[in-house]
């Protein structure tokens, strides 16, 4: 059965080579196509299980540190999902980490550590602050490569999530390897006009995202930060239900006194877009585990559950034909 996996990605990884659109800023040599795991070969790994250890790999000519939590049921040989989540701005993996829950869930965690930017703080690219001539896009595909060729990584089941600036990243990765990462969840993004570079000859991707209402960092109906545009949350919701090809407008369900989920129907194959409003909420992380951020974060919803569902539902290889 295994084997036959294999196969069935090498070649969904020629047809989507074919198929794969050119984007103004990705990096030509990045890979966005799903890859064979090599590792699913290695008969174990030095790594421990179910503890967190802090790794660097070489990117562009820098050395480049990760956080990465292998789940207790991890086995050599088979494949296992992995989910990275991206910290924001000043984080460094292990704050994310603390507050989401990521590594509750049944998936290789990965926390990948941002360069020093403005004032020496840690940002991803996409954002005013970032480190400049740094290109994060290339760390993400080398850090993949170098996974899947010493774990056993399901091709398919690759995923990405982040919070503030690192969601912002997330929202440029969906635009410029959505034939890689399979789905992408984003939560109190920081969506910096650089955070669509590629977009406009990019294919659909699946996209979940939440932000309060009150958030004091990035708010809600759009204004400026760091001196650069931002958009209302509705808004850039709807741009991406239009590169999905979904309906004009969404389903709105209210989820217990403070949540609404705004659901796109009927969009691109594999490219569903919800979007929750979470009323009086900060900057903040929905189910936080421990404080992820100035002002309230809501209980109703948990974005580890939600994000865990939504990235279950969106397999790379059930839309590869999108």
């Amino acid at each position: 059965m295994r084997f036959a996996k294999l196969a069935a990605v090498a070649a969904l990884a020629l047809t989507a080579t074919a198929v794969v659109p050119q984007t103004a800023s990705a990096t030509p040599s990045v890979r966005n196509y799903p890859k064979v795991s090599m590792g699913c070969t290695a008969p174990s790994t030095s790594l421990p299980l179910g503890q967190t250890v802090t790794q660097t790999i070489t990117s562009g000519g820098l050395a480049r540190g990760y956080l990465i939590h292998l789940p207790a049921s991890y086995q050599p040989g088979h494949p296992k999902p992995v989910v990275m989540a991206f910290h924001g701005r000043k984080g460094d993996g292990s704050d994310i980490e603390e507050f989401s829950g990521i590594d509750g869930l049944d998936t290789i965690a990965v926390y990948p550590v941002g360069a020093k930017g403005l004032d020496d703080q840690r940002a991803w690219q996409s954002a005013p602050y970032a480190a400049q001539g740094v290109d994060d896009v290339r760390f993400v595909g080398d850090l993949l490569d170098h996974l899947q060729s010493t774990l056993c990584v399901d091709p398919l089941r690759i995923f990405a999530t982040g919070k503030s600036n690192g969601a912002g990243f997330v929202s440029l990765l969906a635009c410029q390897l959505p034939m890689r990462i399979a789905a992408f969840a984003t939560i109190a993004g920081a969506f910096y006009p650089g955070t669509t570079v590629g977009c406009s000859s990019s294919v659909p991707a699946p996209i979940v995202d939440f932000h309060g209402t009150a958030d004091p960092t990035i708010e809600y109906n759009g204004g400026t930060s760091h001196s650069e545009p931002i958009p209302n949350l509705m808004d850039w919701a709807q741009n991406w239900a239009n590169h999905n090809h979904c309906a004009a407008t969404p389903v709105e369900t209210p989820i217990g006194s403070d949540v609404i989920q705004f659901s796109w129907q009927n969009c691109a194959v594999n490219a569903s877009v919800t979007h929750y409003r979470i009323l009086g909420a900060g900057h903040t992380w929905p189910g936080e585990l421990v404080d992820s951020g100035p002002g309230s974060a809501t209980q109703t919803v948990k974005a580890q559950q939600v994000i865990w569902s939504f990235f279950n539902a969106h397999t790379l290889g059930s839309g590869l034909f999108r």
